[in-house]
């Protein structure tokens, strides 16, 4: 009993619409949580028709479907449901997946032979319609913007957005902060297409500063040389 209500009080602190545990009792992910506990213990007794039976009865009711080979740790969090998760995906501790995320497999003669889905490092957090793909490794509290397409290995502690996903800054007050709603920050600043034309305007001053000083037959300030 004190292990299920440990869980539910992680689970509300990384909720800000809970407002109770008998609420967060009634979540779509808890249950599709609590059938996958089940139909995985099936599994590795090599009950594997139990376990699809009790993986479809939880995906019918939740619509999250995790296979029942999958791995998962303490305190996994889906909030809202649409979740696709694979056979040899693994999940560490205190993880937390928005709506309408696939942990998907790729080809196995292009990974490592039998293991065709991702692996989580604890704490990460994936946003909103993320598909992370294939047999790489996601760092220990790594952040997957919403709508990312993830194929490579993420370091820990990245923030991912983009198709394909690449690495985005954030400020390290954010960063620091021990659970960040939806995975990453709303400013805009931190949308790749800004900080994109952020780098250019840069690029620009810096080859005027240039022009100026050729032009006016002075050297070139060393601190404003363009790196090719």
């Amino acid at each position: 009993m004190t292990r299920l209500l440990n869980y539910l009080d992680a689970v509300k602190a990384r909720d800000p619409a809970a407002r109770s545990r008998w609420e967060v009792l009634l979540y779509p992910g808890v249950w599709a949580l609590a059938f996958h506990r089940v139909a995985h213990a099936l599994y590795g007794a090599r009950l594997f028709l139990l376990a699809r039976i009790v993986n479809h009865t939880g995906r019918f009711l939740t619509a999250i479907d995790i296979h029942p080979g999958a791995t998962i740790g303490r305190n996994f969090f889906i909030d809202h449901g649409f979740v696709v998760i694979g056979e040899t995906a693994e999940i560490g501790d205190d993880v937390t997946i928005y709506q309408c995320v696939t942990l998907g497999g790729t080809d196995p003669a292009g990974g490592v032979p039998g293991k065709r889905h991702p692996t989580l490092g604890d704490g990460v957090i994936i946003g909103s319609g993320a598909q992370v793909l294939g047999p790489i490794h996601v760092g220990r509290r790594a952040r997957i913007g919403a709508n990312a397409v993830v194929t490579r290995e993420v370091p820990e502690g990245a923030t991912m957005v983009g198709i394909p996903a690449r690495p985005t800054l954030v400020e390290a007050g954010t960063y620091a902060r021990t659970f960040m709603p939806y995975g990453t920050p709303c400013s805009q600043k931190y949308d790749p297409e800004t900080q994109k034309l952020e780098l250019l305007r840069c690029e620009i001053e810096a080859l005027r500063a240039r022009l100026d000083a050729l032009t006016a037959g002075e050297p070139e300030p060393a601190s404003r040389q363009i790196q090719g």
